[in-house]
């Protein structure tokens, strides 16, 4: 299961009435924006949030391989476009993404996000949406709608059809969650296996070597990385706790030739502290080099 955002606007009323989402291909310069081609990745089985005018309102699970398809609701606009088959479960208190964006805004990656820094939605149609970021949406959407529930039963105004559907929505949600949780650990998972021999078993900077205290981080998050990426063991270095949140919070990086580079939060004087040196080199591989470039680049502050 992957995890997408849809941008809709005027056409989530058209759209979730013919229980879809669908994008033309081409623009009128004849470009094919990335938000319309990624359609073409959205298999049966993925998860798509629902965005309209600032509030996630609606999840949905596609039915169906994305396919080329005209527009069902647009007679005027006659060539093929890209079509999902989707189903839609309305929320009954919508998620406003700006009251909730300082909890969100923590899982957004660098490229192709779908909100603003000031949580605003992008121009656009279809964006990507990581595991991490996926489960803090869902939590924060079964939050609202358990409270929703509650409150209604506490007042007996609720109809039993209304409970059915709002029990209906939560497990859904429970569902997509685990998923996303399960897709996570298991990723993890592989990820150690593959990248703690690369750096024989112990922390690349100061050689603790208890397996309980080492830590595979990464050096291009999972929130940005691809699929490919994250798997990749060239995409991390094996450290101990210490040294991973040093690594992980950008107050040390790594140059292509393996070379430390220590953020100036930290003062030269402490630097004994933590256990680095400014002349400190690792013994890093040739698959490692471009990965440690964009953690300098993005994460080193």
């Amino acid at each position: 299961m992957n995890f997408y955002i849809v941008m809709q606007g005027q056409t989530y009323i058209e759209e979730k009435e013919h229980n879809i989402i669908w994008s033309k291909q081409v623009d009128k310069s004849g470009m094919h924006p990335h938000f319309w081609e990624r359609m073409k990745e959205v298999k049966a089985g993925d998860c798509i949030f629902h965005y309209v005018k600032g509030d996630i309102v609606a999840v949905s699970i596609a039915k169906k391989d994305c396919y080329e398809a005209e527009s069902p609701y647009d007679a005027l606009y006659k060539k093929v476009g890209n079509k999902v088959e989707t189903s839609y479960e309305e929320l009954n208190t919508p998620l406003n993404i700006k009251d909730n964006f300082q909890e969100i805004e923590l899982f957004l990656p660098i490229k192709y996000y779908a909100f603003q820094e000031n949580g605003d939605g992008n121009q656009g149609y279809l964006y990507p949406c990581n595991e991490l970021l996926a489960i803090k949406l869902l939590e924060l959407i079964a939050d609202n709608n358990a409270n929703f529930e509650k409150q209604e039963q506490l007042e007996f105004a609720i109809s039993s059809i209304l409970l059915k559907e709002t029990n209906r929505l939560l497990q859904i949600i429970a569902v997509m969650e685990s998923e996303a949780k399960v897709k996570i650990r298991k990723g993890l998972q592989k990820f150690k296996q593959t990248l703690s021999p690369l750096w024989d078993n112990q922390c690349a900077i100061c050689n603790i070597d208890s397996p309980e205290l080492l830590h595979p981080c990464p050096s291009k998050p999972w929130k940005d990385s691809t699929e490919e990426e994250r798997l990749d063991p060239y995409n991390g270095i094996l450290l101990c706790y210490n040294h991973e949140a040093l690594y992980e919070k950008g107050y040390i990086a790594f140059d292509g030739q393996g070379k430390i580079h220590i953020s100036n939060r930290i003062e030269e004087r402490d630097y004994d502290k933590y256990r680095i040196h400014s002349k400190m080199r690792i013994n890093r591989k040739e698959e490692n080099k471009k990965y440690f470039k964009w953690h300098k680049k993005n994460i080193l502050k």
